[in-house]
């Protein structure tokens, strides 16, 4: 499955593009900006998705050292991506920087999305 993020660079809008119908998305008057999912963490630690199955249940945790969750810098959701679709949850700032998708089959990717430091993604 195709997936692709749009950022508006001035009020900081993201998008999920679900049907690829061509045209420009334009937010504030002006075009958006496709996401480009990073994969490697500069510092190896802070933003790469982390994943661990156990059952049917899996957690999804941003960074092998836990990332920030403050106002000024926290990860706003994290996405399973399957073969049929995708699964989004929200975060705040102070909540801890992990979720849990339960029965998922088929995922191919997870997604986080840094308020900061923009778009990560790991693949299965």
């Amino acid at each position: 499955m195709e997936v692709k993020f749009y950022l508006c660079e001035k009020c900081k809008n993201v998008v999920e593009l679900i049907h690829f119908g061509g045209g420009e998305l334009v937010c504030c008057g002006q075009p958006m900006k496709l996401l480009e999912e990073q994969t490697a963490d500069a510092a190896g630690e802070k933003h790469v998705p982390i994943y661990k199955t156990e059952g049917e249940v899996t957690t999804v945790t941003v960074g092998s050292t836990l990332h920030p969750m403050v106002d000024a810098h926290y990860i706003m959701w994290i996405a399973a991506v399957t073969k049929d679709g995708i699964f989004r949850k929200k975060l705040s700032p102070n909540d801890p920087p992990e979720v849990t998708f339960d029965c998922l089959s088929d995922v191919v990717a997870y997604y986080e999305y840094c308020n900061i430091h923009g778009l990560w993604k790991v693949e299965l």
